[in-house]
């Protein structure tokens, strides 16, 4: 008994145990990008200015736990309108070099200030005589030194008990880039559909960019019947068609009205005499309808707002020429 309630004792001093340490390294790592505010100042400022103004690509490197951090900086630049790619110190030496082009900017980043890759690449970033900045641990050192602009995001300590593996430190470098990057988007007016644009597949990208037109029902797969068909030939249309409702047009094809599941259920409420009724008197006029060259997005905001469940679609001479529905939308990914 006493050794089963000793180790319930043990276990519980171990996972409070763990539960602090996860606290601790959370805190340390948040005091370490909190230091960083004070150091945003004119050298961020001016590196931001030498980022703006590039013609080229903003080329990250870095080395080791540096260059995971390098590669998400890159991507977070590119996907925010500063076009960005990571090329490798160590395979920069051995031909990749012939990516940085005279009308670049690179971005090193290093803890230490003194990583020998990228240290052996710096007279040849020098000879094409392109912006340099760094993110350095140490200001004092090589890389710092030798760069346009240093960027200082030194810690105060590592997160990890051992004081061994980068943790402070690589989130710092991180934030520091990310500051950099949306400071940027912010100064290149990017807006929301800029960012759709270089994420189309994402569902931010789909509610920004996909249309009407690219999801709705088109040509013999939209539901219709002529104005004065009977009731009988609605139901067969919309049971064709699986849409859940059918258009009303006239000889032209402009929209006269929409007759739905909703309205079906309608009719059956007020007893109306199914053999010899006309659509034109169970129909709903003046129905919502929506055009192909309007947002997706917009279809889901016109069907909320009124409560329906399918939308028609007409062009600009009022011609039907789309239908869709709710499981459209899904189906797109939208919602």
């Amino acid at each position: 008994m006493r050794a089963a309630q000793s180790n319930d004792n043990n276990n519980m001093t171990d996972k409070n145990r763990i539960i602090e340490l996860g606290k601790s390294v959370l805190k340390t790592e948040a005091e370490a990008v909190e230091a960083l505010i004070e150091r945003i100042d004119d050298d961020f400022a001016r590196a931001c200015e030498i980022m703006l103004h590039c013609s080229g690509r903003i080329i990250v490197i870095g080395m080791g736990k540096s260059g995971h951090i390098g590669g998400k900086i890159a991507a977070t630049l590119a996907s925010t309108g500063s076009p960005a790619f990571f090329v490798h110190p160590g395979e920069a030496s051995h031909g990749d070099l012939g990516m940085i082009t005279a009308i670049d900017t690179v971005l090193a980043l290093s803890n230490s200030g003194e990583t020998h890759e990228i240290l052996t690449i710096l007279p040849l970033i020098k000879r094409l005589a392109v912006p340099l900045i760094s993110l350095t641990g140490n200001p004092a050192s090589t890389l710092a030194k030798a760069a346009d602009i240093n960027l200082n995001v030194s810690v105060r300590i590592e997160a990890c008990p051992l004081e061994l593996a980068p943790t402070s430190s690589t989130t710092a470098c991180l934030a520091m880039g990310d500051a950099l990057a949306l400071a940027l988007l912010q100064a290149r007016g990017f807006t929301a559909e800029d960012f759709a644009r270089s994420h189309p597949g994402g569902s931010l990208g789909k509610r920004l960019l996909l249309m009407i037109e690219d999801i709705m029902h088109k040509g013999d797969g939209v539901p219709r019947i002529r104005q004065g068909a009977s009731l009988r030939d609605a139901l067969l249309e919309i049971t064709q068609k699986k849409l859940g409702m059918t258009a009303i047009v006239d000889e032209q094809d402009h929209i006269i009205g929409i007759f739905t599941d909703g309205d079906l259920r309608r009719t059956l409420d007020q007893g109306v005499d199914f053999r010899n009724a006309t659509i034109d008197e169970v129909m709903t006029r003046n129905c919502k309808v929506a055009r192909p060259d309007m947002l997706a997005a917009e279809a889901i905001q016109l069907m909320e707002k009124y409560k329906i469940n399918a939308l028609l679609i007409e062009n600009d001479d009022h011609i039907l020429v789309g239908a869709l529905n709710m499981h459209d939308l899904l189906r797109s990914g939208i919602m």
